[in-house]
């Protein structure tokens, strides 16, 4: 074992957003913090790099955020990127059914008192005001209900607004999701007014709005960030984690450190005895198009009744995201790219001929949100003293999302740094 004993240390195992959150909120209290990650770039799945087929870089999924998820904003304030994720001032979201090239925008008000709804122009086309009282439905405890035991899964409400949004937080069969997780996105975003749900995306890259900011302020503390280092194995004695082993070397662990652990479900089910965890997943695809944006296209729109779900506009691309991808995981690359170009195209009134694309397929992208997925979701805290879970897939009453990742590993580090007072 290397290491002597000096002032108390925390250890946080991944540098995916979970663990970069932890060690972020550690760092903020003074402690010195230990970033260790496997993969040769920290970010998780939460990252850019440079694509030589586009010659750009590029994000490896396009992830939304909104203005009410607290936790992010928490965190990137602390870490002084909050300049670096925009979206507009109102709460707007475009929609294309590329079926018939009908075109609407909702436009909910940004109080909490949704008179937007009486207004026949700002909200769904086909839709009534009583409709969207059946957004009360998810709301107050469920159980282990699914959404369509909640509530009624028709109708232009549901499939020209509702199952689109909570596809996307989800990345799961709307209808077959948790009701318990879908009222835990509308809670904290649709019942708290446009304010609460305005849309942001990072427009400097993921990397460059909440990985490289995390890690130059982690460094600049005296903290540090270590990449290409796997764990093998935790050694637990007397009630708390006391050493960690790596593929290089081992470290000792003192019963007053912190070790958190942030990697991905099926890895800490094989370090940590007896743990549960969730073991079905979601699938995410993602296509870039290496061309730009037409004047005063939305900054994302969302498509109905095609391949796409949701098309996004950034200076020097158009990308795609398809959440609940199982069905065209294992489809032809050059296939997808041609079918899902065929919806950009429409969307933005371009022509048809396929620019240079990238397909990016996340097979286990999230776990899948539903009623017994979401129960096998451990809490952060476990049975020994001084060591705790973060990721987007631990008991934070969240789906897999940015917000329930960040959520996560600032759970954990506040209740490792109750634990050692």
């Amino acid at each position: 074992m290397s290491g002597g004993r000096g002032p108390a240390r925390a250890f946080v195992i991944g540098a995916g957003l979970a663990g970069l959150s932890a060690a972020v909120a550690l760092t903020a209290l003074g402690v010195q913090v230990e970033v260790i990650e496997a993969a040769t770039q920290a970010g998780g799945r939460c990252r850019s790099y440079f694509d030589p087929v586009l010659e750009m870089t590029i994000d490896n999924g396009n992830h939304l955020i909104l203005s009410g998820n607290r936790s992010t904003w928490r965190y990137l304030r602390v870490i002084g990127a909050q300049d670096r994720v925009s979206g507009p001032d109102a709460c707007e979201f475009s929609f294309c059914d590329v079926r018939d090239q009908r075109r609407w925008m909702i436009r909910p008000n940004l109080g909490p008192a949704p008179w937007w709804v009486l207004d026949a122009a700002r909200r769904v086309p086909g839709t009534r005001a009583r409709d969207y009282l059946r957004l009360l439905a998810l709301l107050g405890p469920q159980q282990d209900r699914r959404v369509d035991q909640a509530m009624s899964c028709t109708g232009p409400f549901w499939e020209r607004l509702l199952s689109p949004l909570l596809l996307a937080a989800l990345n799961t069969d709307p209808a077959a999701a948790s009701a318990a997780l879908a009222g835990a996105v509308i809670s904290e975003t649709m019942v708290l007014g446009g304010r609460a749900y305005r849309p942001r995306i990072a427009h400097a890259g993921l990397c460059g709005a909440f990985v490289d900011p995390a890690i130059a302020y982690i460094e600049q503390r005296g903290g540090s960030v270590c990449v290409g280092r796997r764990l093998r194995r935790l050694d637990f004695a007397a009630g708390c984690v006391r050493g960690l082993g790596f593929s290089d070397r081992d470290e000792r662990v003192e019963p007053l450190d912190t070790v958190i652990l942030a990697t991905p479900p099926a890895i800490s089910q094989e370090l940590v005895p007896d743990l549960t965890v969730p073991d079905r997943y979601g699938a995410i695809v993602n296509g870039h198009f290496a061309v730009a944006p037409p004047a005063g296209a939305p900054a994302m729109v969302g498509v109905i009744g095609g391949a796409a779900e949701w098309v996004f506009a950034f200076p020097d691309r158009l990308s795609v995201t398809v959440s609940g991808a199982e069905a065209i995981i294992d489809d032809d690359r050059e296939a997808l790219a041609r079918r899902l170009w065929r919806d950009v195209a429409t969307v933005h009134a371009l022509d048809g001929a396929l620019p240079a694309w990238q397909i990016v397929k996340e097979r286990r992208a999230t776990f899948l949100a539903t009623p017994d997925q979401n129960a096998k979701r451990p809490e952060t805290r476990t049975r020994w003293s001084n060591f705790f879970l973060a990721g987007d897939w631990t008991a934070t009453g969240l789906p897999a999302t940015i917000e329930g990742a960040i959520r996560s590993g600032q759970k954990a580090a506040a209740l490792a740094q109750r634990n050692r007072h």
